[in-house]
């Protein structure tokens, strides 16, 4: 795979999960610059480009991706919005939007500051220097445009249970990662094809100009009828697949 947006290196060590931004145990992070290539190539799709979009991912685990995305690309996401089936993801993922905000980097801070007081690792340390750097950051961007946040629970196969969460907003990009793997399985969702399903009930709150970018294992197949598949790549275990409903 080619980057086409990402191809410059850039140290994302600030970014890593589980330093400031909280990890969900037993998950591994999506790569930051995938996530970054991934947003950037959604977003070349979109005709309004100059109006700030908002960003939902119907399967946001600890909504780490979600929380880097935004931050990466403060100026073109006005909203993020997820949702989980797993109660216990949906708290994570309060959490990891919150750091988008100048509260929520304080409630973090203390923390790392307590776990430096307890247990003196220099891996604390130096996520206490990186929360200052993005501290910083985030100041910054809020003062200029605060970002709007939303996480609900809801199963992504329940049409109606996302229409509810999602409140009437306008979704103008999905972007994904579903489960696979040994790290993440699909829960409470009775067709034999998830992702099938997961499009269908998305159907129900997408307009003709969003767009959806799904990631997943190669094994799954990433295909509803009533979407047109825009792009297709694979990078190592894992394909990515770029829609938009017609």
């Amino acid at each position: 795979m080619e980057y086409k947006f990402a191809g410059t290196y850039s140290n994302y060590a600030d970014l890593a999960s589980g330093a400031v931004f909280y990890s969900l145990p037993g998950h591994p992070a999506f790569p930051v610059r995938l996530a970054s290539e991934i947003y950037q190539r959604c977003l070349a799709y979109r005709k309004n480009v100059e109006v700030p979009c908002t960003l939902f991912d119907p399967c946001c685990g600890a909504a780490y991706h979600l929380s880097i995305v935004a931050y990466l690309h403060w100026d073109s996401v006005c909203r993020v919005i997820g949702s989980d089936v797993d109660e216990k993801a949906v708290q994570l993922a309060e959490r990891n939007l919150g750091l988008l905000t100048p509260s929520g980097m304080e409630r973090r801070e203390r923390e790392i500051a307590a776990m430096i007081h307890l247990y003196g690792k220099i891996s604390h340390k130096d996520s206490l220097e990186s929360l200052h750097r993005l501290q910083q950051q985030v100041s910054c961007l809020t003062a200029i445009r605060p970002m709007q946040m939303r996480v609900f629970r809801a199963n992504v196969a329940d049409a109606e249970a996302l229409k509810e969460g999602l409140q009437g907003v306008p979704v103008d990009i999905v972007f994904t990662d579903v489960p696979y793997g040994q790290h993440s399985e699909w829960l409470e969702i009775p067709s034999p094809n998830p992702v099938w399903a997961m499009l269908d009930a998305l159907r129900q709150v997408l307009s003709l100009e969003s767009i959806v970018a799904v990631a997943a294992d190669k094994l799954q197949k990433i295909a509803h009828e009533a979407y047109q598949r825009l792009e297709k790549f694979r990078l190592g275990k894992r394909q990515v697949v770029i829609l938009k409903p017609i």
